[in-house]
């Protein structure tokens, strides 16, 4: 009887251990396989914070990351 209630549990520890196993071989395969392009950043000569060119705000002297910035940099 206890040699039954042995094997018993060792084969739902096996189980177990197979069915986490498949599992998460499985949510590895599901992600996706995105590649993002790198931002082109420029850094405002006035503070040096670097901001992505889509945002940057364009002046005569250069590309700063606001408008209070360019308004000081420009008079």
């Amino acid at each position: 009887m206890k040699v039954l209630m042995v094997l018993a549990v060792v084969l739902f520890g096996v189980w177990l251990w197979r069915s986490g196993r498949t599992a998460s071989h499985e949510l590895k395969q599901e992600k996706p396989q995105t590649s993002q392009t790198p931002l082109e950043t420029v850094a405002c000569p006035l503070c040096f914070v670097h901001v992505s060119m889509s945002d940057a705000v364009a002046g005569s002297k250069g590309l700063y990351c606001c408008l209070e910035h360019r308004r000081r940099a420009e008079p």
